[in-house]
């Protein structure tokens, strides 16, 4: 493997006249570059980028914490950062945290120590305070960090509005609630949104909330001791698809027709939610858009230190299938 040493022997220049060539930095007359270009192409060079991100303060490498990448909700996620960073110019670092803060401050200390660029966060266990010293960019995902920290979410209140009105309006008379944990801002955020719809009921007990954890199995679980103890109930709104999914299967467990009996909503738009029998009605957020849109903000972040990065929420959207009745036509 060739080295700086190789090229500038080659080119018959210093080794600080490739460096400056290589960065870009420093004035080189046009002859002398074109011969370091030349010898560079002659001895197929490729530059060290652990130096180049010392000599430039940079290393091309953005990071991704997720809490969970079995999630395919995550996934999605990190297909859409992965694909942006890639398009301008990044190397792309998946970190899976298990939602253990001590692992994500070790994931993070490890990463500072190689220069990296900048953070994207999909976290409820990281403090305020345990990254304000963290001097690059960074961008909270899907849940909120603190107010002082750019973010891109969606309208998680109003999507659960908008998955407890349908309910209603497809003639459910009960309606329960799987909630993901309370320390995640966007679990709250559904719940409220649940809240802001059935309060005033007078069938509302503590028994129609339930936890569900944000996955399968959470929501089975949570599914089948809400149905066993409210057996009224004829619509379920689960805070994501996965633990909507767990219902499903609490439904069929306890021999409930869907949706002929009970009628269930999640929230997210996962494709596994397509071909669940039957097929799962959700509220679709944009996960790509945001996804891709989080890698932007802190790439411009990266590149552009001065400029100012809002907060942004995007819209959701209610997608109709089966496993709600009087659904009508419905799509993937």
């Amino acid at each position: 493997m060739s080295t700086i040493r190789d090229v500038a022997k080659l080119a018959n220049v210093s080794v600080a006249t490739v460096s400056r060539v290589i960065n870009a930095n420093g004035y080189v007359n046009e002859n002398t570059k074109q011969k370091v270009e030349e010898a560079i192409k002659q001895l197929d060079y490729r530059p060290n980028d652990v130096a180049r991100s010392l000599f430039k303060g940079r290393s091309k490498m953005i990071a991704l914490f997720v809490p969970d990448i079995q999630n395919p909700f995550f996934s999605e996620l990190a297909r859409a950062v992965e694909d942006m960073a890639n398009k301008r110019g990044y190397t792309f670092i998946l970190c899976n945290t298990d939602n253990d803060n001590q692992k994500e401050m070790d994931y993070l200390q490890a990463l500072l120590q190689k220069s990296i660029d900048g953070f994207i966060f999909v976290s409820n266990t990281i403090k305020a305070i345990q990254i304000e010293n963290v001097n690059v960019p960074m961008v909270a995902l899907d849940r909120k960090i603190s107010s002082g920290l750019a973010s891109v979410t969606v309208d998680n209140r109003d999507g659960a509005r908008q998955a407890v009105e349908h309910l209603q309006s497809i003639g459910c008379k009960q309606i329960g609630h799987i909630c993901g944990p309370e320390n995640v801002s966007s679990s709250r955020n559904r719940l409220q949104g649940y809240l802001d719809v059935v309060k005033k009921e007078d069938w509302l007990t503590s028994d129609f909330v339930q936890v569900g954890d944000y996955n399968i199995r959470g929501g089975f679980h949570a599914g089948l001791e809400m149905l066993k103890n409210n057996p009224s109930i004829d619509g379920i709104f689960a805070a994501n698809d996965l633990m909507a999914i767990g219902v499903l299967k609490a439904a069929e467990y306890l021999n409930i027709p869907v949706p002929e009996k009970l009628s269930v909503i999640g929230f997210d738009d996962i494709e596994l939610g397509k071909i669940t029998s039957p097929p799962l009605t959700t509220i679709k957020q944009p996960i790509y858009a945001i996804g891709k849109q989080a890698a932007e903000l802190l790439i411009k972040q990266i590149e552009d230190p001065e400029t100012e990065v809002k907060s942004e929420i995007h819209d959701v959207e209610l997608i109709l299938r089966a496993s709600t009745k009087e659904s009508g036509e419905w799509c993937f």
